[in-house]
């Protein structure tokens, strides 16, 4: 059994839900090819953006998604005590907790067994630009 683990920074982004797949390829595939099989968690490193697998086709479905996450946990909630870092801080942080921090993604012959239509997304849930970090920890059994 081995272990891996490396901090990769994901671009900098606005509010929305973004296809980051490729760029987490770009940034743990070669640690990811080594392994036939295990599991990879990658664990993002912050309360107001989350990480979630979901469709990976159709551009529309992730703007559904920020839209609906947007009214489950409306900016314009006056009832939000939080609120330090603007109208979107308490939001966000509702918006994290329902869609997550982390995924486990289990690895087969060097490669994140997703299915066809899974691609996994980053979503911020703050207006201005942020960079967000992740920790990917893989666990399995090197070739």
């Amino acid at each position: 059994m081995s272990w891996s683990q490396k901090s990769f920074k994901f671009a900098s982004r606005s509010q929305g839900c973004y296809l980051v797949t490729d760029e987490v390829y770009d940034n743990i595939g070669s640690l990811i090819s080594e392994y036939e099989v295990g599991m990879v968690n990658i664990f993002l490193q912050h309360t107001s953006a989350g990480l979630t697998l979901n469709e990976n086709w159709d551009s529309d479905v992730r703007e559904d998604m920020k839209n609906a996450l947007a009214r489950i946990a409306p900016e314009s909630d006056t009832d939000y005590i939080h609120n330090a870092e603007g109208p979107d801080d308490m939001p966000g942080h509702i918006r994290s907790t329902l869609v997550g921090a982390s995924l486990n993604i289990p690895i087969r012959n060097g490669k994140m067994a997703l299915g066809t239509w899974q691609g996994i997304w980053l979503c911020e849930f703050r207006a201005r630009r942020h960079t967000r970090t992740a920790v990917a920890t893989i666990q399995g059994q090197k070739y």
